[in-house]
């Protein structure tokens, strides 16, 4: 079995290569760009299993070095991404890595024969933000990455592309946030740790358990009827569901503090991220029983690793805040930077102004914090009422949607239908629709009803966020955007001629 994996220097790449290595039978290509630190990553593989490794030096941004790197290959394991921080700082480079790296290695796929199967890594980051109370999510629900965010939105992008391709096997899995081994260290060096809200509902996944779903799609994928060619939801179940603000006092207790004593409440984005609680990352489970922990037990794991950290609690939690924390806040990624230098587009996308900003409280103890909520465990419970409307009739078996329900679909999205037939419950071949502003597309029924894409041109944003005006022409988009906008919020989010982020109101 020869595996070619991206990314293989990254969180969960680290994780998986061995993991694949561990069965004998496996051997993986590695795309590596020829960096020291590499070389290292390089020769401890290669002096842990010596027959089972080859290297080819060069990035998916090369379309020849793709050509190269799938040759042959079985599996095709796609990890590699400009993720944030960096992702922030480098929007041209997110898009030429994450949108265009993926066009190259599906070409590359096809044009080698189209017999490898491409396990693609996409993000929660493509649903964009989410909130009370639609905190549940799944597959279908609306693409809407959040302004200004280049990875998700790259993500969209590059995801269509494979949904829309002629690769005979791939699969999409959207992952949510990643509990990684240096994870408190790298947090501590970018502005970004506050762009995460404090009521924000995340549910969590382990880099392990991660390495350990994917090395089973490759050992067990084709024993799973009707596996292949779709999108999944990963995340780590019940026990790794929690709000930002619980994740933000769960490290911090580590070292003796909370996040009350080094933390304050106007320090966090209020809107404009991502994350919700999966109501279908079962599937997964169902299919690969990956699941081995929940948060706790990966914080009793990283403090048993990095045991120095206990060190912190000799250090006062106003000393922390003082030294370690504050200064992060001047850093150009901090919602408190954005604030402090009158950063309009950033403060109307975090916080939907400055006015709404200064209506935040100051401290702990007037701040509503949906963890403290006395029927915060019911919630919990995944109530089906609380999912989104998808526009159809979704009782009814894939093998029986029809022409009608794809009326139906593209009339919830604003737009119309053209196509006058379809073979009943085919969701692959692409039919012709059109949006609320002209835009004439093809996309197969599965791409739009089950993955959640719409109009390529309007709804797949790259230097403009339209989604006031979206929201008035698209009840799926509204039924999110206006969980936390006002209806009559008329705002253009865009990036300048310098890329520097802007918004105006819209004239119409």
């Amino acid at each position: 079995m020869l595996i070619a994996v991206t990314g293989a220097s990254g969180s969960v790449g680290k994780n998986i290569v061995p993991k694949l290595l561990e069965r004998k039978e496996n051997h993986c290509r590695l795309l590596f760009r020829d960096t020291p630190v590499n070389r290292k990553i390089i020769s401890r593989l290669q002096k842990q299993f010596p027959q089972q490794i080859s290297v080819v030096f060069g990035d998916v941004t090369n379309a020849s070095c793709c050509q190269d790197f799938v040759q042959n290959a079985d599996y095709v394991l796609h990890l590699a991404a400009v993720i944030p921080p960096k992702a922030d700082h480098d929007e041209k480079m997110t898009w030429k890595t994450n949108f265009q790296g993926t066009v190259n290695l599906v070409d590359a796929i096809i044009q080698n024969g189209n017999q490898a199967a491409l396990l693609f890594f996409s993000t929660v980051a493509t649903y964009g933000h989410r909130s009370f109370p639609h905190y549940w999510g799944r597959i279908g629900d609306p693409l809407m990455p959040s302004i200004f965010d280049a990875y998700g939105a790259s993500k969209v992008r590059a995801e269509r592309y494979i949904l829309e391709s002629e690769l005979k096997k791939y699969v999409i899995l959207r992952e949510t946030g990643v509990l990684y081994d240096n994870m408190m260290m790298n947090n501590i060096h970018d502005g970004l740790m506050f762009q995460t809200p404090v009521n924000v509902f995340i549910e969590w996944v382990t880099a392990k358990d991660t390495s350990i779903l994917l090395d089973k799609i490759i050992a067990e994928g084709d024993e799973k009827n009707g596996f292949w060619n779709k999108v999944y939801n990963i995340g780590g179940g019940p026990s790794c569901r929690q709000t930002g603000f619980e994740t933000y006092d769960d490290g911090f207790r580590l070292i003796g503090g909370s996040a009350k004593k080094i933390f304050e409440p106007r320090w966090h984005n209020q809107i404009n991220f991502h994350c919700f609680w999966f109501s279908d990352s079962h599937i997964l489970e169902d299919l690969f029983h990956f699941r081995t922990e929940g948060c706790s037990d990966f914080w009793k794991w990283f403090i048993r690793k990095h045991w120095i950290y206990r060190l912190g609690r000799l250090m006062p939690s106003s000393l922390l805040k003082s030294l370690v924390i504050k200064p992060l806040l001047k850093n150009s990624n901090s919602p408190d930077y954005w604030v402090k230098n009158n950063i309009t587009a950033k403060i109307a996308a975090a916080y939907g102004g400055i006015e709404k900003y200064n209506q935040i409280p100051k401290t702990w103890d007037k701040t509503d914090l949906i963890c403290e909520h006395p029927d915060y465990e019911q919630m919990k419970t995944h109530d089906p009422s609380l999912d989104l409307s998808h526009g159809y009739d979704e009782t009814k078996p894939d093998n029986n949607l029809n022409i009608e329900d794809m009326k139906d679909a593209a009339a919830f999205r604003g737009g119309k239908m053209l196509s006058s037939t379809m073979v009943p419950g085919d969701l692959r071949t692409k039919l012709t629709w059109q949006c609320h502003n002209g835009h004439v597309f093809e996309s197969s029924p599965y791409t739009v009803l089950k993955a959640g894409h719409w109009c390529p041109e309007c709804c797949s944003p790259k230097d403009t966020w339209e989604y006031d005006d979206l929201a008035k022409h698209i009840p799926f988009f509204a039924q999110i955007w206006y969980d936390f906008h006002d209806p009559d919020e008329d705002n253009v989010f865009y990036l300048d001629e310098k890329g520097l982020p802007q918004v105006r109101e819209r004239k119409e």
